[in-house]
């Protein structure tokens, strides 16, 4: 007897063809997810709400002690923002971005904020942001000093840490005054680039403190 090879081998391996061929096609024409309208990029972050309550907000907030809380949490919502965080860092290498990444190139504090005496913050830092690259700036670009650390602690202790002058080095009124007038303080509303500003404005922000001072300057727990 002569063995035949069964004419069915050929039209079973275009059948398996074909299927693949709809399979491919299938997922390259599914609808593919779209990004959200208005998404930024992954350095930066969008706050839903950029306002800052205004000081006539907390009126009604009878107990001066408890306003005054009320009125430095509000306040909090600039001091622990990225824009403020990444010049109070835990260690000696600043941060950047809103996601807070560990400054590049690597660079140090320096002994006075400034950088190292080899390599400056104002090598790259000008007196202005620098739109070609991207590089913020600031006449008075630095960092605040280590015993102002505010990375990974609460607004309650950031609170006792800004009303110690051994660790702030400024008294109340001259904190007023850092907080409200200072203009490296005032480039967190102006950051260029793509990165989100503080909430509010330098002013609001201001009249936040001065109202939490008027107050009895009370610490969240």
């Amino acid at each position: 007897m002569t063995w035949r090879r069964p004419r069915f081998g050929c039209l079973s391996v275009a059948m398996l063809l074909l299927a693949i061929l709809i399979l491919v096609a299938v997922i390259m024409l599914r609808p593919q997810p779209q990004p959200q309208s208005g998404r930024l990029p992954a350095d930066d972050l969008r706050i839903e709400n950029a306002q800052l309550r205004p000081v006539a907000d907390f009126v009604a907030i009878a107990d001066p002690s408890a306003r005054s809380v009320a009125l430095f949490q509000e306040a909090g919502r600039v001091i622990q923002h990225p824009r403020c965080l990444n010049c109070h860092p835990r260690t000696d290498r600043p941060t950047q971005t809103a996601a807070m990444r560990p400054h590049m190139p690597a660079v140090t504090r320096g002994p006075d904020g400034g950088g190292d005496p080899l390599l400056r913050c104002s090598t790259c830092h000008n007196d202005a942001n620098f739109a070609a690259s991207g590089v913020p700036g600031n006449p008075k670009w630095r960092l605040a000093p280590i015993e102002q650390a505010w990375q990974g602690r609460t607004l309650g202790e950031i609170c006792r840490q800004l009303l110690d002058p051994a660790r702030s080095h400024m008294d109340r009124p001259e904190l007023l005054h850092h907080m409200a007038q200072d203009e490296l303080v005032g480039w967190a509303w102006h950051p260029g680039a793509d990165r989100t500003p503080a909430p509010g404005t330098q002013a609001a922000f201001g009249a936040l403190i001065a109202a939490w001072l008027d107050t009895g300057a009370r610490c969240p727990a």
